[in-house]
């Protein structure tokens, strides 16, 4: 790469971490480093993941997200049409990173949360995807999948 090309590559990742992480989704609530930081205790990440119905602790922003894994999971909540959710992007913050990894006893980010119960990581939302699990579980929260609305649209041509 370039040196100018690096500079600029370098300059976008710097502002997409940066205190506002770039653009949001709809409904897609990021939490910043500051408030909501490292050294948090187990009641303080309680209330973290029961405060929304789906939160999602990622490297990166739903927008940009910073590993594949990660990206995969914004993909999964995407196609299922969930915008509406709280994500945490752990590389602000190294205390909050390892801060969930103690809470919930998983070793990997990213870690997704339903009506505050710890669901798990990349591969068990995609196996939960691939199943139909996630559909039933989003219907128990009172979100329906956009699949549903594919699968009937189908269904009638």
């Amino acid at each position: 790469m370039s040196g100018s090309l690096s500079r600029a590559a370098a300059a976008l990742l710097r502002w997409g971490r940066g205190a506002g992480g770039g653009l949001r989704a709809p409904g897609v609530r990021a939490a910043g480093s500051g408030g909501d930081g490292g050294g948090r205790s187990a009641a303080q990440l309680d209330t973290l993941v029961k405060k929304d119905k789906v939160v999602v602790f990622l490297k990166g922003t739903p927008e940009q997200p910073q590993c594949g894994f990660s990206n995969a999971v914004v993909q999964i909540l995407r196609l299922h049409g969930v915008r509406d959710y709280a994500a945490y992007n752990v590389l602000d913050d190294p205390q909050l990173r390892q801060g969930i990894k103690d809470y919930s006893n998983w070793p990997t980010i990213p870690q997704v949360y339903l009506n505050g119960e710890f669901v798990g990581g990349c591969d068990i939302l995609l196996q939960m995807h691939q199943n139909g699990d996630l559909v039933e579980e989003l219907k128990k929260l009172g979100i329906r999948s956009a699949l549903l609305d594919e699968k009937k649209d189908q269904d009638s041509k």
